[in-house]
C-alpha cells in the first residue's frame, strides 16, 4: 500500500524551569516524524498547570499499517535481526550515552507532561540508562545449550528473536516504560511498534529524535501515539504482529488477552494491576520504617501499580505507629513538582484525579475513618493530599479496589498467619512489602505472600538486574533482569543424526 504523508515539523518549547527544547510532534514511523493519516492531533497537558504543552498527532488505523509494513521491511530486509549482537549492543549502549548526556532535559521534560517531581523523574530516566546498557550487556549473551541423548545424535537450541512486536504503555512512567519495553527487545533482534499513553507521549518522542544518531536503522523503531480504542486495538489484533507488550489496568490486560489470542495467539506479557500489602511486624523500626510506608504509597503519588495501598500493623506496634506515621505524612509536602521541597507532584490527568477523589468519597460512605489527608491542594492543578483510611473493614471498596492514588488503608493483625491471610486476601499479586528485624521472619514470610516482588525492609526500590511483574490477576510476564529475554524470544530445537 503507498501512503501519502507530510513531515511534522517540531515545536519549539519553554518547560516551567526555562529550559528551551524543540519537542517532536509527529508519529514516529521509519526514522521519520510525520503527520497521521487523517492529521489528527491531540493536546498534551501540564497537569500541574492545567496548561497545554503542545499538540502531537494521534494515529489511525491506517498509520499502525503503514508502521507495520516499514517493520516488517527492517526485519526482513536488514541484517538488523541478523548481525553480531554485538553490532545491536553498540547502538544501545550509543542510546544509552545520548540519554544521560541529556538525563536534565529528558528529566524536565517528563516532569513537565507527567506531573511527578523533578527528582523522581530523573530517578526514572536513571533506571532506564541502566536498562539500555543492561539490554546491550545481555545481547550476545542469551544462547541456547547442547542435550546429550547418546551417540548418533547431536541436539542444541537456539533462541531466536520473534520479530515484529507490539507494545504498549501507560502514562505512570512513560521514560521508565518506554525503556523496559524497546530494550529487551531491541536487544534479541526484534522490531516494535510502541503505543504511548495519549496524555504522556512527549519523552517517547524526544528518545525517537536520537535513534538515527545511535545507529539504529530506518524501521526498527516505530512509535505511534492514539487512542487505545484505534492504535492500541490495531496494534493487538494485528496479524503480522507476533508479540505483545501491554502494562496497564487489568481490565484492558485480560481483553487485550483475548483479542492478541483471538488475532493470531500472540505471545504475551501482561504487567497490570495491584493492590499490594506491606506488613509491619512487631519487631519493627519505626523510624526506619515510615519513609518505607511513605515510599510504597505515596511515591509517584500513588501511581504505581504495585504500591503498598494496603497497610497491615501487628497489633504489638499498632498504636505507635499510627501515630508516628501521621505525623510524618503532615509533614509531606505537596505542589509544584519543579519545587525541590516538594515529595508529591501532581496526579497525571483530570480522569484519574476525579476517580481518586471518587474513591476517597466512596471511603467516606463505607465507614472508613481518615487519619490524614482526604481533600484537593489548591484549586490550579490535580493535586491531592496524602490520604490515610485506618480501622477498615476488609470487605470495603477501598480496601479491594486499585484506587491508583495517594491512598492508603492501615489494619491491624496479630500472628504471622493472620497477617499473610489478610495480605494473600486479594485477586491481585503484584507487589508485597515487609518491615522486621528478623530476617528469618522476612524470608518465611515471604515465602508465603502470593506476589511476584516482595520488598523487605524497603519498598518500590527497583533496579534494572532485577526481575518484576505480578501473579494472579497482577498479569504474567517480567519485565527486567535476565527473564525479561524469555518474552522476546523463541526457542529453536535442532537434531542432527549423525
Amino acid at each position: 500500500m503507498k501512503y501519502n504523508f507530510e513531515i511534522a515539523e517540531p515545536v519549539e518549547v519553554t518547560l516551567p524551569n526555562g529550559v528551551k527544547y524543540s519537542q517532536p510532534t509527529g508519529l514516529f514511523i521509519n526514522n521519520q516524524f510525520i503527520q497521521s493519516h487523517n492529521n489528527k492531533t491531540i493536546d498534551v497537558e501540564n497537569p500541574a498547570t492545567q496548561e497545554t504543552i503542545v499538540s502531537v498527532s494521534t494515529g489511525t488505523v491506517e498509520d499502525v499499517e503503514y508502521a507495520v509494513e516499514s517493520a516488517e521491511r527492517a526485519f526482513k530486509d536488514t541484517n538488523w535481526a541478523t548481525q553480531d549482537p554485538k553490532v545491536r549492543a553498540k547502538a544501545l549502549f550509543k542510546l544509552a550515552d545520548l540519554v544521560e548526556e541529556n538525563i536534565d532535559l529528558f528529566s524536565a521534560v517528563e516532569t513537565t507532561n507527567n506531573g511527578k517531581t523533578l527528582a523522581l523523574s530523573a530517578g526514572d530516566v536513571q533506571i532506564g540508562i541502566d536498562c539500555l546498557r543492561d539490554a546491550a550487556s545481555y545481547a550476545d549473551k542469551i544462547n541456547g545449550r547442547t542435550m546429550d541423548t547418546g551417540d548418533g545424535y547431536m541436539n542444541f537450541t537456539m533462541k531466536s528473536p520473534i520479530g515484529i512486536c507490539g507494545q504498549i504503555i501507560p502514562w505512570n512512567f512513560p521514560f521508565m516504560m518506554l525503556i523496559w519495553k524497546i530494550a529487551p527487545a531491541l536487544a534479541m533482534g526484534n522490531v516494535l511498534i510502541l503505543k504511548p499513553a495519549s496524555a504522556t507521549p512527549l519523552t517517547a518522542l524526544l528518545l525517537c529524535s536520537f535513534m538515527e544518531k545511535a545507529g539504529l536503522p530506518a524501521g526498527v523503531v516505530n512509535i505511534v501515539p492514539g487512542s487505545g480504542r484505534e492504535v492500541g486495538t490495531a496494534i493487538t489484533e494485528h496479524p503480522k504482529i507476533r508479540k505483545i507488550a501491554f502494562t496497564g489496568s487489568t481490565d484492558i490486560g485480560k481483553d487485550i488477552a483475548v483479542r492478541s489470542s483471538a488475532a493470531n495467539l500472540k505471545k504475551a506479557t501482561l504487567e497490570l494491576g495491584g493492590k499490594s500489602a506491606h506488613l509491619v511486624f512487631n519487631d519493627a523500626k519505626i523510624e526506619k520504617t515510615l519513609p518505607n510506608l511513605v515510599n510504597g504509597i505515596f511515591k509517584n503519588a500513588g501511581q504505581i501499580c504495585s504500591s503498598g495501598s494496603r497497610i497491615y500493623i501487628q497489633e504489638g506496634i499498632y498504636d505507635e505507629l499510627l501515630a508516628a506515621f501521621k505525623a510524618y505524612v503532615e509533614d509531606l509536602k505537596v505542589g509544584d513538582p519543579f519545587d525541590k521541597s516538594n515529595f508529591q507532584g501532581a496526579i497525571t490527568n483530570k480522569g484519574q484525579f476525579d476517580t481518586i477523589m471518587k474513591y476517597i468519597n466512596i471511603g467516606k460512605e463505607e465507614g472508613a475513618k481518615i487519619l490524614t489527608g482526604g481533600e484537593r491542594v489548591g484549586d490550579k492543578g490535580y493535586f491531592v493530599r496524602p490520604t490515610i483510611f485506618y480501622d477498615v473493614k476488609e470487605d470495603m471498596r477501598i480496601v479491594k479496589e486499585e484506587i491508583f492514588g495517594p491512598v492508603v488503608t492501615i489494619s491491624k493483625f496479630s500472628t504471622i498467619e493472620d497477617g499473610v491471610a489478610m495480605a494473600n486476601d486479594s485477586e491481585f499479586g503484584l507487589g508485597a512489602g515487609i518491615e522486621t528485624e528478623n530476617i528469618s521472619t522476612g524470608l518465611r514470610v515471604a515465602r508465603m505472600l502470593h506476589s511476584g516482588t516482595v520488598w523487605i525492609n524497603t519498598y518500590n526500590d527497583f533496579d534494572s538486574r532485577v526481575p518484576f511483574g505480578g501473579v494472579k490477576q497482577s498479569g504474567y510476564g517480567r519485565e527486567m533482569g535476565t527473564e525479561v529475554y524469555d518474552n522476546y524470544t523463541e526457542v529453536k530445537a535442532v537434531r542432527i543424526k549423525l
